[in-house]
């Protein structure tokens, strides 16, 4: 197995990497389209892009942890959302293989793209407003963003983290806990691919995803520790807001 370092590709992973650990969210959403527009195949890149995910995401979670960004001690109640949302995401995987089969493309992404839309206006609307906890809503937001990770690849960190926030957690827990959560849930896919011979990890490509994306967790952890809440939150809503927008246009054109 030979393995090799690109240095274009490397960068490219650390800033998405870094979006991604500070914000809870666009790591996949970037970085995908963009090494397709570099030549590399969907088999190449998916693989190698949820096993990146895997490893910076568990990584991330257990840093914030480290710089007291959130609690993950067992018991704790970041400790049971994220259970919740990797048990949650095993259902709505499933489920989201059923429903892939008899959806129209165009309907699929028009639902992600209204849903991520509504959170983001939702966030920006209610930036002076706090919400109570609510364990359906940790339960359901768990199950949709599965969907949509399972349907589109995509779309799971916008709804985990600003449902999170909408269901009651502060933004330093929620992007902590989304990037252990995603991390959680990357591995599944990383096997399936590999159980069932559909994939497997492009050693030209993966090393430098790997390093790039590893690169900027400290980075990443260390501006959501000295970060604002009010300015997670405006960050988190317009991002949410701007993806939403971008998934609605590129369905129009």
């Amino acid at each position: 197995m030979s393995v090799q370092f690109i240095w274009p590709i490397i960068l490219l992973a650390l800033f998405c990497e870094y979006i991604d650990s500070t914000l809870g969210m666009g790591y996949g959403t970037t970085l995908t389209p963009l090494l397709l527009l570099m030549g590399f195949q969907p088999m190449q890149i998916v693989p190698s892009v949820l096993l990146s995910e895997f490893i910076t995401g568990i990584s991330a979670g257990l840093l914030h942890q480290e710089l007291g960004n959130v609690s993950f001690k067992r018991g704790s109640r970041a400790f049971k959302v994220t259970l919740v949302l990797a048990v949650s995401s095993v259902f709505g995987t499933v489920l989201a293989v059923l429903v892939a089969i008899n959806i129209p493309a165009w309907l699929l992404k028009a639902y992600i793209g209204v849903l991520v839309l509504t959170m983001g206006i939702t966030i920006l609307t209610t930036i002076n407003r706090t919400f109570a906890f609510s364990w359906k809503k940790v339960w359901g937001l768990g199950l949709i963003a599965a969907i949509n990770k399972g349907l589109s690849g995509g779309g799971y960190g916008p709804v985990v983290c600003g449902g999170q926030i909408l269901s009651g957690i502060s933004e330093k827990e929620a992007i902590s806990i989304t990037s252990l959560a995603e991390g959680l849930v990357c591995i599944v896919g990383v096997l399936v691919y590999l159980l069932t011979g559909s994939g497997g990890i492009d050693w030209t490509l993966a090393p430098s995803l790997l390093l790039g994306a590893m690169l900027s967790v400290p980075l990443a952890a260390i501006t959501v520790r000295w970060a604002s809440f009010r300015k997670l939150r405006w960050a988190i809503g317009i991002i949410i807001t701007g993806l939403g927008i971008f998934t609605l246009i590129k369905l129009i054109v």
